[in-house]
């Protein structure tokens, strides 16, 4: 509706430019729903924003603009308020052929074709595969997957994407954290360091290597700890110690064996994460390997790229991006003077890569702590010649546990963390999805799993579902009865949904495409949580005020074809979230 109301102000204000009313360039032109229906069901605001431009009264304005509306049969009324709001009051017949739009749309009610075919890739997760995904990765898991979903709803080419972290320090601390397991697994009495990664996986990966090759890659105390700089409660530096490690097992297993316990510990952790994903309902276009840039020479096109435009230079053998030329607060390394690249000229690499391979938009979903690093992959794109104004970082921030009240303690390195498959082993993939895009993303979020569980009304997705489930119900019921329905006869019979109820069932129907727009071009999925739980609302409320299979076939029609399209949306929206829509519970 609310893209009717906008072509049919767009069209009045043209014929006005072109008979020379008014002198103005075509404004955008809003459309807001109105919170008293005495002032009609939407207003436009547009005879106000003209007014400066077109140096006349915005009420003129106003009434030439509904002077000028084309004929149509959607408006019953339309009225100047206030200062020069424009009020539509839209006509019954209209409101009621919202169920036609959903019967005959079916499961695509709510799409459209805005997008245009739009190239957007959109990365998310992304989380280092040295480790189970826990609570913090399955927000921004539903966000990116839902945010996707809608996209792919108003008409954009979506590809998602998975840039996996297989190469760098982290992995080697994983790789190296895995070695020492396996020489405690075989007696060697090593001190596990400080900044190792401690949780109970990495003895999944030790007893693989076991199995397959016994004690092969045994190295002896005295050598692994030799010469090595004190650790962190030792009073030494943990990261150095760490690092110090990481040459010991290269050194003592060689380039070989060094690299099976690499890949074996980065295979087997990337195997959960996408076995896990897959179950939380989260499908990847594709896994991009970090490696893959350094293995097409992308990362030094990028750094090349960089040095043409005259945007780094070299500083003590290092090789430094001038990032504070565009607005960074310090220069940044990208080739340290060891000629090792860093984590950002990856970066730089894959961003460079996205939009090389024909992106139009580009949406990273990163963990709060990242806000930092996005003026600085700005900044490298604007240097190579990129827009970096298509490029979305939106930041997801971390949820919180809340188990009897009481918040639940986590640490990621030291493996003391709830991980995303035990939260969905205990709440459900459904109610974990949901609660997660529950919030914007950028508010903190409090995760109630005790609520999540409870099958009351205060938990919104079982409130939701059980409206889903509730009209199934009625159908079983008719059928019970040895009662029809007749689809045909109850479109016909629509002007017999005369309840207040009925009315505000019918608003909630109209709204949900501007909702699934709204939701997608702002990257708000909690919009559709939101009006999810508000149709619901009304559904159940008037379930609780009026009977459905009633004596007067016409009505009964009538009505169970309006709970029809009720649950078509239902089942539309909870899809577009990734939660299922049940039939019974």
């Amino acid at each position: 509706m609310k893209d009717a109301l906008q072509q049919l102000i767009s069209q009045a204000i043209q014929s006005l430019i072109d008979n020379g009313s008014l002198s103005v360039d075509m404004p955008v032109i809003k459309i807001d729903r109105t919170r008293d229906k005495s002032h009609g069901d939407f207003a436009a605001n547009v005879a106000m924003m003209l007014a400066k431009p077109a140096r006349k009264n915005p009420r003129e304005i106003a009434t030439q603009i509904i002077a000028a509306l084309p004929e149509n049969d959607f408006v019953e009324k339309v009225e100047i308020a206030g200062p020069g709001f424009i009020n539509f009051y839209v006509s019954s017949d209209s409101l009621l052929n919202v169920v036609n739009n959903v019967i005959e749309q079916s499961d695509r009610y709510g799409c459209s074709d805005k997008g245009a075919g739009k190239l957007v890739q959109v990365e998310f997760v992304s989380a280092n595969p040295t480790g189970p995904l826990h609570v913090g990765h399955g927000r921004g898991a539903a966000y990116g997957a839902t945010l996707a979903n809608l996209l792919k709803a108003i008409g954009y080419k979506v590809h998602s994407e998975y840039y996996v972290n297989d190469a760098g320090r982290q992995m080697d601390i994983l790789a190296t954290s895995v070695w020492l397991r396996y020489l405690e697994h075989y007696k060697v009495p090593i001190v596990f360091p400080a900044n190792a990664y401690k949780g109970d996986y990495i003895l999944d990966v030790v007893a693989e290597i076991s199995n397959e090759h016994g004690d092969k890659y045994l190295a002896s105390a005295e050598d692994v700890m030799a010469d090595l700089p004190a650790d962190e409660p030792d009073g030494g530096d943990k990261e150095v110690h760490i690092d110090a490690l990481i040459v010991k097992a290269k050194t003592l297993l060689g380039d070989n064996r060094y690299r099976y316990v690499f890949e074996l510990a980065l295979n087997s952790i990337l195997d959960d994460i996408r076995d896990d994903l897959a179950g939380f309902g989260v499908n990847y276009d594709e896994w991009y390997s970090e490696r893959s840039l350094m293995e097409k020479g992308l990362v030094n096109k990028g750094i090349e790229r960089l040095r043409e435009s005259g945007h780094v230079y070299e500083k003590k053998t290092a090789l430094w991006f001038r990032s504070t030329d565009f607005g960074d607060d310090k220069d940044r390394v990208v080739q340290r003077d060891n000629g090792q690249t860093t984590y950002f000229a990856s970066d730089i690499a894959y961003h460079m890569d996205k939009f090389d391979r024909g992106y139009e938009q580009v949406i990273d979903v990163w963990g709060s702590d990242h806000h930092g690093y996005v003026p600085r992959v700005k900044a490298a794109l604007t240097a190579l010649g990129d827009n970096a104004e298509a490029l979305d970082v939106l930041l997801v921030q971390f949820a919180n546990l809340y188990r009897g009240g009481e918040k639940v303690q986590m640490s990621t390195r030291s493996g003391s963390f709830v991980t995303l498959r035990e939260l969905r082993e205990e709440v459900g993939s459904d109610a974990a999805r949901f609660f997660y895009v529950m919030r914007k993303c950028e508010q903190h979020l409090d995760f109630d799993l005790d609520l999540a569980k409870s099958r009351s009304a205060d938990n919104p997705v079982y409130y939701i579902q059980y409206a889903h489930a509730r009209i199934c119900s009625i159908f079983r019921q008719l059928e019970d009865k040895s009662l029809a329905y007749d689809q045909s006869a109850g479109l016909e019979n629509l002007s017999l949904l005369m309840e207040e109820h009925e009315k505000s069932i019918l608003q909630q129907l109209a709204k949900y495409p501007e909702t699934v727009n709204a939701a997608a071009c702002q990257h708000e999925p909690h919009l559709i949580a939101h009006y999810l739980r508000e149709l619901a609302n009304s559904f159940h409320t008037y379930y609780n005020a009026h009977q459905f299979i009633v004596d007067d076939e016409n009505l009964r029609n009538a009505r169970l074809v309006l709970i029809i399209a009720t649950r078509q949306v239902i089942k539309n929206g909870l899809q577009l979230l990734g939660v299922s829509a049940p039939d019974e519970m």
